[in-house]
């Protein structure tokens, strides 16, 4: 069977080895619903048409479905539950799955709304960290841009080069030139520059991705630096994936001018490949 989690069951967060002998189909997964702070350090999912909660999906068995009934006080057909436990269609980058979900029963649990309806960008907001990290693997690996923007400042630290291991990077989002680079979960190995960024910094790359505009959102991944894994580093995922096409030229020589002589050959020569391939006269 398999469930969606949402709150603090994810990867990285405080019950989430309660899934540890469970497997991970999707790290980039929704669901229609709205999410809730109950301020008591955990969400709480209403069931809803008009928006979207971000998550994970996994596949358990009746072992792993019980811890997680006693972990959100969960009895079939007791009337004062704190939860429901229901079946819902959750979405991935690969194709829709049904599956459980945990929403909320008790009225009033829920108080103030996750307007984005994700919990983990949400902890980050509030929290409000001096720094953090942010994986670029499209045209923010492009130094001049961020000179050009007049924001270099922000990005003058880099930590290195890094590979983002289950997804491929693919040209999905589409602009009125061309297609921009995305990030999707199928199982490939993405290349791209890991920066250590000061917090004001992501209000800059939230207006660059068109996060208000829902182009992109941000997320949250693990990267490899050598053998060394930096776990939930923020970086961004198209909203609304389209067929891949060609992006103008450039766009394609920001990617190669960012990437030469910092991600593998092997990779930049795969860049280059895809960018000849899709079209782009190099």
């Amino acid at each position: 069977m398999k469930v969606f989690v949402y709150g603090t069951l994810r990867k990285h967060e405080g019950n989430h080895a309660l899934l540890k002998s469970a497997v991970l189909i999707a790290q980039q997964a929704w669901i229609y619903g709205e999410l809730f702070d109950t301020g008591y350090g955990y969400p709480a999912m209403k069931r809803s048409e008009q928006g979207k909660v971000y998550g994970e999906l996994y596949e358990i068995d009746q072992a792993i479905l019980s811890k997680l009934d006693d972990l959100e006080e969960y009895k079939a057909d007791r009337e004062d539950n704190l939860y429901e436990r229901m079946e819902a269609q959750i979405f991935t980058d690969n194709g829709e799955y049904s599956g459980l979900v945990y929403i909320e029963k008790k009225e009033g649990l829920g108080k103030e709304l996750i307007p984005h309806g994700d919990w983990k960008l949400y902890q980050l907001l509030n929290k409000k960290p001096a720094s953090i990290y942010y994986f670029a693997y499209g045209s923010c690996m492009d130094v001049e841009r961020f000179e050009k923007a007049q924001v270099a400042h922000l990005f003058e630290k880099v930590a290195g080069a890094c590979k983002l291991e289950g997804y491929s990077m693919k040209y999905l989002f589409s602009a009125n030139d061309g297609g921009r680079a995305d990030i999707i979960e199928d199982g490939g190995v993405t290349e791209g520059i890991l920066y250590d960024i000061p917090f004001q910094g992501l209000y800059y790359l939230f207006d660059r991705e068109g996060f208000n505009l829902g182009w992109y959102r941000p997320t949250f991944v693990d990267v490899k630096m050598s053998e060394t894994l930096i776990p939930d580093v923020l970086t961004f995922h198209v909203y609304k994936k389209q067929p891949e096409s060609a992006p103008p030229l450039h766009y394609a020589k920001e990617i190669l001018r960012g990437s030469k002589g910092r991600v593998s050959p092997g990779y930049y020569q795969k860049l280059e490949e895809e960018l000849v391939r899709l079209g782009c006269k190099l």
